[in-house]
């Protein structure tokens, strides 16, 4: 099958019908007609998803085998990815979840395993759009944030409240991926960035945590999730510092997800209006 992803053509051939669906939900927002052009990207997958043996090919890279169909789709996601930050180098590549509200782009970065994805899930049953769940690249001469709307990756299924659609999610044994079209939200376009949010989960709190980032603070984390540091100028510093100087950064320590959400909801909202009313209120106090 094509896709289309930031620009680039990548296509992907599948030698079992099993792994043709897990690929067909997993890009469903990027899937793009066939060409009878060299795709930028080329990859080759064979086996049974349920088969011991599969293996994952890349044109011009080595072959990979995995007994595990989620080790084996997060090769691929990796191998995606990994490729794009190559053929984009005009982009600044977050390691973040990417949503919208109000015409504006949020960020929500942070370590594996401590709940971007999962508080974006949740997010996404409080009015905001979705972009993607793993990668925020971002036009830095326009501060724009470009999709990268693959399937939502959970590592457990969600709290009550958050339940996963009865329908059309894939359940890979170790990973749980939530298809564009199964979303409470749409995929939105591509859009100005609002904030960048770095989110921590804490099993101990019983309420969430907000508070404002300096832009050096902020800065400095956001470098440690920077995908594609040594495309820009200074390593990178200088595109950390553009856009920590820009947009409003702040820090979630993150309870439990419907508080979580409804105190992030609030703060984009009160931002929101504060901006409308006063376009100075864009930058960190």
């Amino acid at each position: 099958m094509s896709l289309r992803v930031l620009g680039r053509h990548v296509r992907v051939a599948c030698h079992d019908a099993s792994w043709v669906d897990i690929v067909r939900a997993n890009y469903a927002a990027m899937r793009s007609p066939a060409s009878s052009c060299a795709p930028d990207l080329e990859f080759v997958i064979t086996g049974h998803a349920d088969s011991p043996s599969q293996t994952l090919w890349q044109r011009g890279g080595d072959r990979v085998a995995e007994s595990c169909a989620s080790t084996l789709l997060y090769r691929l996601e990796k191998a995606v990815t990994v490729s794009l930050q190559r053929l984009r180098p005009d982009l600044y590549f977050l390691h973040a979840a990417a949503l919208t509200r109000s015409g504006r782009a949020y960020l929500l970065v942070g370590d594996s395993g401590h709940g971007k994805s999962t508080t974006a899930w949740g997010l996404l049953h409080h009015g905001f759009g979705y972009l993607s769940d793993e990668l925020g690249p971002i036009e830095l001469s326009t501060l724009r944030v470009q999709p990268y709307p693959h399937a939502l990756c959970l590592k457990q299924p969600p709290p009550a409240g958050y339940d996963l659609p009865a329908f059309g999610a894939i359940d890979l044994g170790d990973t749980l991926h939530v298809p564009v079209n199964a979303m409470p939200a749409g995929v939105a376009d591509a859009c100005e960035l609002g904030a960048v949010v770095f989110v921590c989960h804490d099993r101990s709190l019983k309420s969430p945590r907000w508070r404002e980032l300096s832009a050096a603070e902020a800065s400095a984390r956001m470098y440690a999730q920077t995908l594609n540091a040594l495309a820009h100028p200074g390593q990178g510093v200088d595109a950390v510092v553009a856009v920590a100087t820009r947009v409003p950064c702040y820090a979630l320590d993150t309870a439990d997800l419907r508080s979580s959400c409804e105190l992030l909801s609030d703060r984009v909202s009160t931002r929101a209006s504060r901006t409308r009313r006063d376009p100075s209120a864009l930058q960190p106090a």
